[in-house]
């Protein structure tokens, strides 16, 4: 028994029991956590290189409380080729999470951080978290350093790593750097003078990196991402998509330049690590999509050779300005494989990236711990052979990550449902205009364009007719009258029905 099936946040405990997340540290933990006080320990400083003069600045979200990664740019004129030096300070986390410590066990039991709206369920106790591993401003953090040498082309011309400790000089925002280095608003431009030609750095070689990302025929796609808007009681106030500008994406490059680095890194020197692995699309699926396009006049690669992220990126950017383009990039995604963490170094396809893993995030993700911890071993000059982890024990925590991983993208969702469900309850008999998302044998799934809430208009909910289902080009064709409904195809809807014990929203088409 949890409380009244209504009471606000009650959808997240009900996730947080029904996927069996661990919700609470054991004391054991906390205590083991305790320990390291609330400061950066003078002696944990020592034999570090010293950064803390360096104006490295952390951009993230404005709802952010964990910061695990700060950045620095500045040009370098070399005698052959310009450029510039990028640093990418990661938080450390493995000085406080000693191997095979209760702190450690609980880490790898969990393997993520849960971000459900409006509450996180952290991998690491907060004391460390938000405290001692956050790089917050103006104090001092121990950090695991990627320097990289970025070409004037936006490629990544050499890398080294250092343990050092830094002092973040602010807490930006995507919002106020975009204001700054993109809208160039004068009051922010004010407020971040002492910044600006470091900010202005970093966005003059992000579009740098950002052509470079194109030519390698990295795919990308608009997909849309919404945020909750809450009351004070934690009721949904409003549901709206997330901007996502230029700020973001320079943040993003500069960290995939320094997943590409770790993972270089690792391999190069034959240690056993996770990778971020994203393999080759499913035959089955690519078959399946491609007999779609051929209905479209449209083409993904040349069938007679092996596909190519290039081929992906291809057709998005064919398609951008058509009516269908959001059912076409919808069938691509279906098409292709997930992320998952393996111990063998086999690229990632959806970045076009023969070498990736994830570094950057060690205090959410314990696939990071572990690159992070292989990295200190190779730059502290140990053996191969004293190494704690080999293949096959990377290969089970591959496995255990990667689950825990939809585990909690599986739980965020179906939290995320419920409080849709929950704010949707008084609109019952309203109308709205939607877009199908799918089509299955028994009717079509819809998403409304204002809300971004998604519900089923029921087979015998359509005209009647009898309907039959063609998987292949995701439509129900009507046999006597001839009506077609498809994927992408805009409707008007009026809400039928919210069951909140179902998690279940119904829609009738509007005639």
């Amino acid at each position: 028994v949890l409380g009244d099936h209504m009471s606000p946040g009650m959808e997240v405990d009900i996730a947080i029991h029904s996927y069996g997340l661990p919700h609470e540290f054991p004391q054991q933990v906390l205590d083991d956590a305790e320990k390291w006080g609330g400061s950066v320990r003078k002696r944990d400083k020592e034999g570090r290189v010293d950064l803390r003069s360096l104006p490295l600045v952390t951009i993230d979200g404005e709802d952010a409380r964990d910061f695990d990664d700060a950045v620095y740019c500045e040009p370098v004129q070399g005698i052959a080729r310009s450029g510039w030096r990028l640093i990418v300070a990661i938080a450390e986390v493995a000085p406080y999470v000693k191997i095979k410590s209760a702190l450690d066990q609980e880490a790898y039991d969990r393997a993520t951080s849960v971000y459900f709206p409006g509450r996180v369920i952290p991998m690491l106790p907060e004391n460390l978290s938000n405290g001692l591993c956050s790089l917050n401003p103006q104090v001092d953090r121990l950090c695991l350093v990627c320097e990289m040498r970025i070409s004037a082309e936006g490629s990544i011309d050499g890398y080294k790593f250092h343990e050092a400790v830094i002092k973040s000089h602010a807490r930006l925002t995507y919002t106020k750097v975009a204001d700054a280095v993109v809208e160039r608003k004068p009051k922010v431009l004010k407020e971040l003078n002492h910044l600006l030609p470091h900010l202005e750095n970093l966005y003059a070689m992000y579009r740098k990196m950002d052509k470079a990302r194109q030519k390698r025929g990295a795919i990308e796609f608009d997909t849309i991402e919404t945020k909750f808007e809450f009351t004070d009681d934690m009721r949904i106030k409003d549901i709206h998509p997330m901007v996502r500008n230029d700020a973001h994406k320079i943040i993003e490059e500069c960290m995939i330049a320094a997943n590409i680095s770790a993972a270089r890194f690792i391999s190069k020197h034959k240690l056993p690590a996770l990778y971020r692995i994203h393999e080759l699309p499913d035959d089955d699926k690519l078959e399946e999509l491609r007999g779609f396009l051929d209905d479209l006049g449209l083409k993904l690669g040349a069938p007679s050779r092996k596909i190519s992220p290039r081929d992906y990126a291809k057709l998005s950017s064919a398609i951008k300005k058509r009516e269908d383009t959001h059912l076409i990039q919808t069938l691509m995604l279906r098409s292709m494989q997930q992320a998952l963490y393996r111990p063998e170094n086999n690229g990632h396809f959806g970045l076009a990236l023969k070498h990736y893993a994830h570094f950057t995030s060690p205090i959410r993700r314990y696939p990071d711990l572990l690159v992070h911890r292989a990295i200190k071993h190779i730059l502290h000059k140990r053996k191969k052979r004293e190494f704690p982890y080999d293949q096959n024990t990377m290969t089970t925590f591959g496995e255990h990550c990667s689950a825990n991983e939809r585990r909690a993208d599986e739980a965020t969702r179906d939290a995320e449902f419920a409080m849709k469900c929950e704010y949707m309850l008084d609109k019952v008999g309203m109308e709205f205009s939607a877009r199908v998302t799918g089509v299955v044998s028994f009717g079509l799934f819809v998403e409304l364009d204002d809300y971004y809430v998604e519900g089923l208009i029921h087979i015998t909910s359509l005209p009647k007719d009898y309907y039959d289902f063609d998987p292949i080009s995701h439509q129900l064709v009507g046999e006597n009258r001839g009506m077609v409904f498809r994927l992408s195809d805009k409707v008007k809807v009026r809400l039928s029905n919210v069951d909140m014990d179902e998690r279940r929203i119904d829609f009738e088409l509007m005639k």
